[in-house]
């Protein structure tokens, strides 16, 4: 699977999914004018990816700073796959970055951590996008 990079704008996240290393990452303001269209080729990749490879472990590292209800639907279409592959024995870990006073991105990462029984879902305080 190839590597996807997308450099940061105004409206959407830096994105850099190195699928041959196992590290997905998602880091600045998440609100683009079509979500599906932004989040739509990187959820078809992450299938493709975890079609592919079985036992090889996932660490994808979601550092937003800000993001609206569109996206955090396209974050959780994201996470369900992972949790499926994590289903099935592959390691997976989500970490949750946060300011450590931004209340609101901490509870947004406590609500999707409450979803997840078989992936690990760390939330990780002080980090800034």
């Amino acid at each position: 699977m190839e590597r996807i990079t997308l450099t940061r704008t105004e409206r959407s996240p830096e994105v850099d999914f190195d699928f041959a290393s196992g590290r997905l990452v998602l880091r600045g303001e998440s609100y683009p004018e079509d979500a599906a269209a932004f989040f739509g080729p990187l959820l078809h990749a992450l299938r493709g990816h975890l079609a592919e490879t079985q036992a090889s472990p996932i660490t994808f590292d979601v550092d937003l700073a800000y993001f609206n209800s569109s996206s955090a639907k396209a974050l959780m279409n994201l996470f369900m796959p992972l949790e499926d592959a994590a289903a099935e024995g592959r390691p997976v870990t989500i970490r949750w970055m946060f300011s450590a006073d931004d209340d609101v991105i901490q509870e947004a990462g406590e609500d999707f951590a409450a979803d997840f029984t078989h992936a690990r879902f760390e939330m990780i305080a002080g980090v800034t996008a």
